[in-house]
């Protein structure tokens, strides 16, 4: 008998949502009871595990760059096999950074350089479906060089290392480090390879809280096998959409909270869920950072849209809550998902009377003015070009694509074809029009920041009104953005962020400061290739 891929997965335990899930055409918010085959005993209930965080790592050595006299810090990071306690009576096979999911978070200042050493100990073939398991390493946020940025097809197999460097020049932000190999993104990502990395800066450090009150989030969602173990179902590449909501690997987790104010570093770590974060008790929260650092002013927000892969970080002030009050963070969901009994919960927070330390100024502080940025100073009277794209769905091939451009086609030519050649530091405007057919679309632009201009042709949300690398398109939507194109030459991903579009095959490229003909210095294939891994 021939097994095809859908029939392969739903054998795997992933059939509660069966033959029907199998839509080609976008979901509307639908609601279920569950997609996981776990039985009662073993099904995760909300607010019955208590929150952590991933540990930081910290550096095997440090050292000075001779070139510029900056410091550099020496980490590796191993990708390898591991088991996790997610579930109540059952472990969980994943995919990890270090053997834990999510990976350990990297935290370090602006100006410090990294060298990160990623080794691949990963089986030989992935545990879901099969494929090999190379790995391209990819810093979401980082202004990174081509050959350092995780491109798709600049992949580390199986007993090879690859050395990535990151300057860390930019403003305070929150990045993250995910795998980024060519078709397999979601797969890899979802069974684990994810983790927060954090860069700090005196503007930063001295408006919002710090150390045990500056807290990472990674919200993704999963479904399982009988098994315990991941099920993956993609809905014919639409997106996955799990009956567990994961908070730094933990379902619905419970987290002690002081009477003062917290910073949350809120990443959706999900590859097709989005998510509309509120408060239980109906009280706003505020946004001070997006995905490339402090906004420029405060905003305070009820709810808000959150893509995948966009990083919000957020104050809640828990001050005025009594001891012993438990406040949830809730999910209020978005047009496309598809939602299950407790996909409307996230996390929840039980106020304590511990003592507060009213020696910290950011304890009862929520700023309202922040700081401003290269790229929100930009004005629209700079762009020099217009550029437009569409987001496309084909039902013929059921691959989605950007105007009538897909990975296959950059791979068909040799990995030459661009859809963009800006000059270096040109200032552009892109727009994107979601003409799919009524899937939303988080679009990721490498690189650069960008300023989202208007949406509809109206003003952009209050909360995205600060620099951003990703941007939620949404069924209908058209953003214009604003962005300037450097500091670095060379080829860059454009791509969805819902990974099983990315993977099929809603992913293209760019070239910035290259003319027809030029010689790449920077080449992403050829640059800096992954060495064999000597243990050394």
């Amino acid at each position: 008998m021939t097994i095809t891929r859908r029939q392969f997965l739903v054998y795997g335990g992933i059939g509660v949502l069966g033959a029907a899930a199998a839509v080609t055409v976008p979901l509307s918010s639908v609601d279920a009871k569950s997609a996981s085959r776990l039985s009662d005993r073993d099904m995760p209930r909300p607010y019955r595990t208590a929150f952590a965080q991933a540990p930081i790592l910290r550096p095997e050595s440090t050292g000075v760059d001779p070139m510029d006299g900056s410091p550099v810090h020496h980490y590796t990071v191993t990708q390898m096999a591991a088991s996790a306690a997610i579930l109540p009576r059952l472990t969980t096979p994943i995919l990890s950074y270090n053997g834990i999911f999510p990976g350990p978070t990297i935290s370090l200042e602006r100006g410090t350089k990294a060298v990160l050493r990623v080794r691949n100990q990963l089986p030989a073939s992935h545990p879901i479906d099969g494929h090999v398991l190379s790995t391209s390493t990819h810093l979401h946020g980082s202004a990174s060089l081509p050959q350092f940025d995780g491109y798709a097809n600049d992949v580390t197999y199986q007993g090879f290392k690859k050395y990535y460097r990151y300057d860390n020049a930019q403003p305070a932000r929150t990045l993250w480090y995910h795998d980024h190999g060519v078709h397999r993104t979601s797969l890899n990502v979802y069974a684990g390879l994810a983790a927060q990395y954090h860069v700090h800066d005196p503007a930063e450090r001295q408006l919002l809280p710090q150390g045990e009150f500056d807290v990472a989030l990674t919200v993704s969602d999963a479904m399982f096998a009988a098994n315990g173990a991941l099920a993956y179902d993609d809905n014919d590449h639409s997106g996955l959409w799990g009956d567990v909501m994961l908070v730094n690997g933990r379902p619905w987790p419970v987290m002690r909270v002081q009477k003062r104010v917290y910073r949350f570093r809120i990443l959706n770590a999900s590859i097709a869920r989005s998510l509309r974060p509120a408060l239980s008790t109906g009280d706003p929260m505020t946004i001070v950072a997006t995905d490339g650092g402090l906004m420029p002013v405060a905003r305070s927000v009820a709810n808000y849209r959150h893509g995948g892969a966009e990083r919000y970080e957020v104050l809640i002030d828990f001050r005025k809550y009594a001891t012993g009050q438990r406040i949830e963070l809730r999910n209020l969901s978005n047009r496309n998902n598809v939602d299950y009994d407790h996909t409307n919960k996230i996390m929840a927070f039980d106020v304590i009377d511990a003592p507060v330390d009213t020696s910290d100024p950011t304890w009862n502080t929520i700023p309202t003015a922040l700081a401003s940025s290269h790229v929100m100073s930009l004005k629209a009277s700079q762009s020099r070009k217009t550029r437009r794209f569409r987001l496309k769905h084909s039902d013929t091939t059921n691959l989605f694509t950007i105007g009538s451009d897909s990975w296959q086609d950059v791979v068909a030519s040799g990995f030459r074809k661009v859809i963009a050649d800006p000059a270096l530091g040109a200032t552009e405007i892109w727009e994107f029009e979601n003409s799919s057919g009524g899937w939303f679309h988080p679009m990721h632009i490498h690189l650069v920041d960008f300023q989202v201009l208007s949406r509809n042709g109206r003003a952009p949300f209050a909360y995205e009104l600060g620099p951003k690398d990703t941007v939620y398109v949404g069924e209908g939507e058209t953003v214009r953005l604003l962005m300037q194109f450097g500091p670095h030459r060379g080829k860059y991903m454009l791509h969805c962020h819902n990974l099983p579009h990315e993977d099929h095959d809603m992913m293209v490229q760019f070239s910035v400061g290259l003319a027809q003909g030029d010689y790449d210095l920077n080449d992403p294939m050829t640059a800096a290739p992954a060495v064999w891994d000597d243990g050394s």
